[in-house]
This record gives structure tokens, sequence and C-alpha cells, in this order.
């Protein structure tokens, strides 16, 4: 085998270990808020501090968070390649539970004097989501219970949901309409889930 054919075939083989994942794993069973719950009991404390401190329902933390990354603490973005199989870089720096970018989480950051927080810890990343949606609330009025229009204005950012660039994305509106719905399954869930009092 050349030398060149065996460096397309590791670079094949990096690229494709290194997919949407990572080594985080989710927790089984991700359409029972209680179930998820029971097996990461952090989530909840994490969870009930940032509905605390910024005025966000769990339920839609969690609807958000399965959206965004499956609940998979290291979950980034495909890869993208250069001539169809050289690794030329990822489809955004989107990193972690809450899938921040790297420019807002360092918005983030510096607003919040959390020079240690990390996109991979639940607490941080809710904390992080919890900051973004009060802004929402406050300069868009979207309720914090709306999960549907919150996550539209998280994933299009606020001057995009204040244009209505998700009306020209349909499969945007759908998925946003899957996180409200699942928002609601996962409230009707906590109110009879014990990990969740």
């Amino acid at each position: 085998m050349s030398r060149l054919l065996r460096a397309i075939t590791i670079l094949l083989l990096a690229g494709s270990c290194g997919g949407g994942g990572g080594s985080g794993t989710s927790p089984d069973n991700l359409d029972n808020a209680c179930s998820i719950l029971q097996q990461r009991p952090g989530y909840y404390r994490a969870f009930r501090g940032t509905e605390r401190k910024w005025g966000v329902p769990v339920h839609v933390q969690m609807a958000t968070i399965y959206q965004e990354s499956k609940f998979i603490s290291d979950a980034r973005t495909p890869l993208r390649f250069s001539l169809g199989v050289i690794p030329s870089g990822r489809q955004s720096s989107a990193f972690g539970y809450s899938q921040a970018l790297d420019g807002t989480w360092k918005e983030y950051l510096a607003s919040e004097g959390q020079r240690r927080a990390r996109r991979d810890d639940i607490r941080d990343a809710t904390d992080f989501m919890g900051w973004y949606m009060a802004q929402s609330n406050r300069e868009l009025g979207i309720p914090m219970a709306d999960a549907r229009n919150h996550y539209l204005a998280y994933h299009e950012g606020r001057t995009g949901f204040r244009r209505g660039s998700y009306n020209s994305k349909a499969w945007l509106l759908r998925v946003s309409s899957e996180v409200g719905n699942r928002a609601l399954v996962y409230e009707q869930q906590l109110k009879s889930c014990r990990h969740a009092r």
C-alpha cells in the first residue's frame, strides 16, 4: 500500500471516529424525564438551580438539551470534508450539552464572570441556557415556559428571531414544534417523578 493511500485511510478512520457524540454518553430512555433524572441525579440539581436563578422551567431546559445534544456532554457538530475525504473542521463551534457557540459562550463568560465554566458541565451548560433565555424573555417578550419560541431564538439568535428568519426554514419550524411538544411531555412526567421533588 502506498504512503498516500495509507495516509488517506488513516484520515478517514480518524474522521469517522470524530462525528458528533465524542466520548460522552447520553442517559437511556430519553423519552422519559424521570428515567433521565434517576440515572443522572446531578442533572436535576443543575436544572433546579437554573430555574431558581433565571426562571426557565426544568422541562424547557430538558427539551432544549435533548434537541441540542441528546444529553451528551461533549457533543459536537459533524466534521466537514474537503474533496469528500479530507477533514477540514466542524460545521460550527457548537459544543457541549447546550451546543453553545464559541462567541456566545465567551459573551456569557464575560457577562457572568464565569472564567472556569465549561460547556461539558451540566451546571454550567444549564446556567448558560438560563442566561440566554432570560435575555430572550426581556428583549423579545418570550414567556419562560414557551419552549418552542425559546428554541427558535436560541437557534437563530435574537436578531434572527426578530427578523423572523426561521419562517423560511420549514425544517426548523418542525423541530421547534417538536421541542415544544417534548417540553409538554417532560412537564407532565416531572409531576409524578420522585426525583423531581
